[in-house]
């Protein structure tokens, strides 16, 4: 008909954070928002069945980096890193300058997998292969 509004489509918090990739699996997306990590319209939750749709804004913890993101778009299903990028708009601050970090932040170095020297684990790892158990 015309001149009808198709209502807001909107989608539990849980599954939005599945199919957006911010999360891995709903159950640990659940995980998060009961610890209160989350935060929709500046209200903090620990629902993971609460509805979020087009316009709510979501700011949150992950990976020890604060993020901020306006959602533009439910979304019916977890696809691609494209698809799921253009669920949100993201409003994130940018991180600091390694000049503003503390000394200890600051003197940690980015290290990429299997670079730098191993770690006691994987050196322990790599005793029980030589057969170097003592």
């Amino acid at each position: 008909m015309p001149g009808t509004v198709e209502p807001i489509r909107k989608e539990r918090l849980d599954k939005f954070l599945f199919f957006s990739r911010a999360i891995k699996s709903r159950t640990l997306a659940q995980k998060v928002i009961e610890t209160g990590a989350i935060r929709v319209n500046s209200e903090r939750t620990i629902r993971s069945d609460l509805k979020v749709g087009a316009g709510d804004v979501l700011t949150m913890t992950l990976h020890e980096r604060i993020v901020v993101w306006r959602i533009l778009d439910c979304g019916a299903r977890r696809g691609p890193a494209p698809q799921a990028q253009a669920l949100y708009e993201d409003l994130s601050p940018p991180s600091l300058p390694k000049s503003e970090l503390s000394p200890y932040e600051a003197a940690i170095a980015p290290r990429g997998d299997g670079a730098g020297r191993p770690t006691k684990k994987e050196r322990r790892e790599t005793d029980k292969l030589r057969g170097d158990d003592e």
